[in-house]
């Protein structure tokens, strides 16, 4: 898979995809990514992105021109049209199951906002989807789309171990994920629960199973409605 980041800070975004796990696997070709300045594609001599917006308002808009040009660029540099996913406030949240669903496209291209927004006629002349990963706001689009193309890498062939390495995380399953202990078996005077320690592959599995279900019960009883209802959903087939 290919991801494509434009923005206004491409060193923040190599920062961190060059660190960790989606570091070691761009490293050793299991992923491509690239980060491009939208500075670069500004046809304003003082490589200026951003202008005032029509009938005033607070801040500058970033101008539709750059971003345009910058994403074409990309998609000059591939065989197939990338799928192009704008980071804005007010996109469609952004889910594990989305970020399994954009894990199987050839190549995806995150366009950053900053400032005050985004002219609004390049989205509607790019964007195949807006993506937002919460209920808040951020100085920039560069920390969503870190978000995004680590959440999707991780779930590509090569970039961890194993398929076991997320499918039983929190989420994937549509549970959270149930409560991990590592040595020693006693810390601070609290025990590893003793059914960890028995060897008992089933009981186990059973066991992390039932701590799934209750944490998701308490924590997040949206996730577990949703849960309830796709496992009667299926029972009732």
């Amino acid at each position: 898979m290919r991801i494509d980041i434009a923005t206004l800070f491409p060193e923040m975004c190599e920062a961190v995809l060059s660190e960790s796990i989606i570091g070691r696997a761009r490293r050793k070709g299991s992923i491509e990514m690239y980060c491009h300045n939208i500075r670069d594609y500004t046809l304003d001599k003082q490589k200026r992105v951003d202008d005032y917006p029509y009938s005033g308002g607070h801040g500058m808009i970033l101008q539709a021109q750059p971003i345009y040009l910058c994403c074409k660029a990309i998609e000059a540099q591939q065989q197939v049209k990338p799928h192009v996913a704008f980071l804005t406030a007010g996109g469609k949240t952004f889910t594990q199951q989305r970020a399994r669903e954009l894990a199987q496209l050839p190549s995806l291209t995150l366009v950053c906002g900053h400032y005050e927004g985004i002219d609004e006629r390049v989205i509607e002349a790019l964007a195949d989807e807006e993506i937002s990963i919460g209920d808040y706001v951020l100085t920039g689009g560069e920390l969503a789309a870190l978000v995004v193309a680590d959440s999707v890498c991780r779930l590509c062939p090569g970039v961890l171990s194993s398929p076991e390495g997320y499918e039983e995380e929190s989420h994937y399953s549509g549970l959270l994920e149930y409560p991990q202990y590592s040595r020693p078996e006693e810390w601070n005077g609290r025990r590893v629960p003793e059914i960890l320690l028995s060897g008992h592959h089933a009981n186990i599995a059973k066991w992390r199973h039932e701590q799934a279900l209750e944490r998701t019960r308490t924590r997040r009883p949206d996730l577990y409605e949703k849960y309830e209802e796709k496992s009667m959903a299926k029972i009732d087939k």
